[in-house]
């Protein structure tokens, strides 16, 4: 669970996108609205903005991969806000260029860097890994780049362990993703990570992007399974399910919220969703139920939060979905 969840209010997370001339527009662009619209959604929530986003550079005027010039960047930071991720991003060409004095500078200012899970992280979209690996921010972490850079990452920094064929990685404070559309896959991992999975899917749903993998689990979290549609009442009912999962809902409860009948409910969910909605509603309901056993509940106090009506309902969908083991061993040995 996130500490906004707990009833603390979080310090917010300074993004500093450190940009090189001719950076790959939408490295940076896709991932920097992804953490813009998070805020709007934790806003229209009555949550606080989670994200402080900053453009860094060394220099004040920086032309884009595309050709359109920016202006008023901010210098390089002497010291950074805590917590912050640094975020590095691609460069055209079929081998990184960092023998230029922009590069230099960036590079110097990336070598006094020292990153702490949950203090100062390192995020890189496409070739900004390579950025990364000319700084010694990579010798001994495991990461991926985009596929054409694979065996460059590899050369760089023959002691980072690097991954092909990969969405994104993480390995500790350092998270890396292998191409333009997966910085956005990595952002929206992210966002589930320190806002909650709900959060991520709206923000998803606003992006118009279909959902990938993580990076560990071959499969997606419940929150984010049967939202790839661009129904607006579905998903008005799903975020609803998924913000309030212990609530009396039942299949007239959500056709009320979708203002429609509880038969057309069920044939929209079936069309757009794939799914019925109760089981839609028992999988948003053990996903929740596994997340508190995770945070330390036992099995009546999760089911309870879940909004399971008892500890039997709560086992009973747990060998329903698949799980591996039982509820009491925490989802530790969970099947996929």
């Amino acid at each position: 669970m996130t500490s906004a969840t707990m009833g603390q209010r979080p310090d917010p997370i300074h993004v500093y996108f450190a940009l090189l001339p001719h950076s790959l527009l939408l490295d940076w662009a896709g991932p920097a609205e992804a953490l813009r619209i998070a805020n709007q959604t934790l806003r229209a929530l009555g949550q606080p903005d989670r994200f402080v986003l900053h453009f860094v550079s060394p220099t004040p005027q920086s032309v884009t991969s595309v050709g359109v010039m920016l202006t008023g960047l901010a210098p390089l930071p002497d010291t950074l806000q805590h917590p912050s991720w640094v975020v590095l991003v691609g460069l055209p060409g079929q081998r990184i260029d960092v023998d230029h004095s922009d590069a230099r500078v960036l590079l110097h200012w990336l070598r006094g860097l020292r990153l702490t899970t949950g203090q100062l992280e390192l995020v890189t979209v496409c070739a900004g890994a390579i950025v990364a690996a000319h700084a010694g921010m990579l010798t001994g972490r495991r990461a991926t780049t985009h596929h054409q850079h694979l065996e460059e990452l590899a050369e760089v920094d023959p002691r980072c362990d690097v991954a092909a064929n990969r969405v994104f990685v993480a390995d500790g404070p350092v998270h890396s993703s292998a191409g333009v559309t997966t910085g956005i896959d990595l952002l929206l991992h992210r966002i589930a990570d320190i806002c909650g999975p709900v959060v991520a899917a709206q923000v998803a749903q606003t992006m118009v992007v279909a959902l990938r993998r993580g990076p560990n689990d071959p499969e997606l979290s419940p929150f984010l399974h049967h939202r790839n549609h661009l129904h607006a009442a579905l998903h008005r009912v799903q975020d609803a399910v998924g913000r309030q999962p212990q609530a009396d809902w039942n299949v007239p409860a959500m056709a009320e919220m979708a203002h429609t009948s509880p038969r057309h409910l069920t044939r929209l969910f079936l069309e757009h969703a794939g799914i019925a909605p109760l089981s839609y509603l028992r999988r948003i309901r053990l996903a929740t139920a596994e997340a508190a056993l995770q945070a330390g509940h036992n099995v009546t106090q999760a089911a309870l939060l879940a909004g399971f009506s008892s500890d039997t309902q709560l086992r009973r969908a747990w060998h329903q979905f698949g799980r591996g083991g039982t509820p009491s061993q925490g989802g530790a040995g969970r099947a996929h």
